[in-house]
């Protein structure tokens, strides 16, 4: 129930980040948006690739440790994790889009031709570009 109620009032980077993945837009391959895996809803999952997408928000820089743990568990049941800052998908949404199809296993479309900022600890929202 949680997920459809996520599905229904997606927050506007949810939504950029949606218009690039859904409905098979980038190279074919099928995402699905806020989808139960396991006790966990996660924002975007690839289940060809068993890939999960992630967007982190401000909120994210003071739940660390609960975040990890989340991935962790994540990947020990064979999923991949990538995570982005909202900024991100935001300011640098080629280079986002160059990620996720690499951690795909596919070639890179080459969208990116900016580098996005380095993600590094406590480095939130309000972070550098």
């Amino acid at each position: 129930m949680r997920a459809k109620e996520l599905r229904k009032k997606p927050i506007p980077v949810e939504k950029i980040l949606w218009k690039h993945l859904g409905n098979r837009r980038l190279n074919s391959i099928k995402f699905r948006r806020q989808h139960p895996l396991g006790r966990y809803v996660v924002g975007f999952y690839c289940p060809t690739h068993r890939l999960v997408v992630e967007i982190d928000g401000e909120i994210h820089s003071y739940q660390e440790e609960h975040d990890q743990t989340r991935t962790q568990e994540l990947e020990d049941f064979g999923y991949k994790v990538i995570h982005f800052w909202n900024r991100e998908v935001e300011q640098h949404i080629d280079t986002v889009l160059d990620t996720v199809v690499e951690n795909c296993g596919l070639p890179s479309p080459s969208f990116g031709r900016r580098a996005c900022p380095e993600r590094s600890q406590g480095d939130g929202d309000e972070g550098n570009p």
